[in-house]
């Protein structure tokens, strides 16, 4: 898979994400007698993925240096 194509297989999948909290909060929201505007649900839903992403490339990153530090030859254990 190219760089583009990757790229933009991520960004259809993180508005699809987002578009889908969006409505879910929307729906809870209304659901709950607490409605709020699809607006602000949809301000909600783009912090909630932006988190999820970051969480997810966090964990990425530690099992990548854990998977490295164990194959390093040049540190004594």
């Amino acid at each position: 898979m190219t760089g583009r194509q990757s790229l933009l297989r991520l960004a259809v999948s993180l508005v699809v994400w987002w578009m889908l909290i969006a409505v879910i909060l929307w729906s809870l929201g209304a659901m709950l007698d607490q409605p709020a505007s699809l607006a602000q649900c949809t301000a909600s839903s783009a912090f909630l993925v932006a988190i999820g992403e970051v969480g997810d490339w966090l964990r990425r990153r530690r099992r990548a240096d854990s998977a490295a530090s164990l194959h390093d030859t040049s540190r004594p254990t």
